[in-house]
């Protein structure tokens, strides 16, 4: 297992985001009228701009210009009181024996905040890569191909860690091996990816399957 590299998502695998980012949705837009849990179904992984989209389509108007940056701050002063890593992500990234990185679809100051807030950001200096720096956001795989390069890591050799479909067609894409976190049970696994439904499950699954 020496030469395997983790690549994690951020928002809804190592950071308990997702309810949060789309409470503040709701906070900015009350005429989305929808419920939280559906959104973070309907939005889970996706591009921001292709977030918006789809929105202004849902409440049939458009978004004002400066949305972005006021959906960006309100996401930033939520993550400042209410933000906690997903559970037992500290002890799995404590005890997680290989290199690791966080690629992610968010700006790179929100990934920095997010860790820093959850007091995970240690395990991840110099390796955080977000799409905004390259320009390519998942399901295309150019970002988790970017990181892997500059780690040093071959796409074979990486395993990426994964809450939502847009981020397991990605490292398929990529020719790497996924692990799609579930904490639903109920919840469909996407096809060809490992599924887990616990943080304490993911180091014995990367020793099984990458050794």
């Amino acid at each position: 297992m020496k030469s395997v590299c983790v690549l994690f998502d951020l928002d809804g695998t190592l950071v308990d985001s997702e309810a949060i980012c789309n409470q503040a949705l709701l906070d900015l837009l009350p005429d989305l009228n929808k419920p939280i849990g559906d959104l973070i179904k309907y939005y889970r992984g996706k591009k921001l701009s292709v977030i918006f989209n789809e929105i202004e389509a849902s409440i049939g108007r458009r978004l004002p210009v400066d949305f972005e940056q006021a959906y960006r701050s309100r996401v930033s002063e939520l993550f400042a009181i209410d933000l906690e890593p997903i559970p037992g992500v500290v002890a799995m990234l404590d005890s997680l024996p290989l290199p690791k990185c966080v690629v992610s679809n968010g700006p790179a100051h929100k990934i920095h905040q997010a860790l820093k807030r959850t007091g995970i950001d240690g395990h991840f200096i110099g390796r955080v890569f977000s799409a905004y720096d390259v320009g390519l956001w998942k399901p295309d795989p150019g970002l988790l191909l970017h990181a892997a390069r500059m780690i040093g890591a071959a796409p074979n050799r990486c395993a990426v860690v994964e809450d939502s479909e847009v981020g397991i067609e990605a490292a398929l894409q990529a020719g790497m091996k996924a692990f799609h976190y579930v904490p639903d049970k109920d919840a469909a696994c996407h096809k060809g990816s490992v599924p887990f439904f616990e943080m304490s499950q993911l180091n014995e699954l990367l020793k099984q399957s990458l050794q």
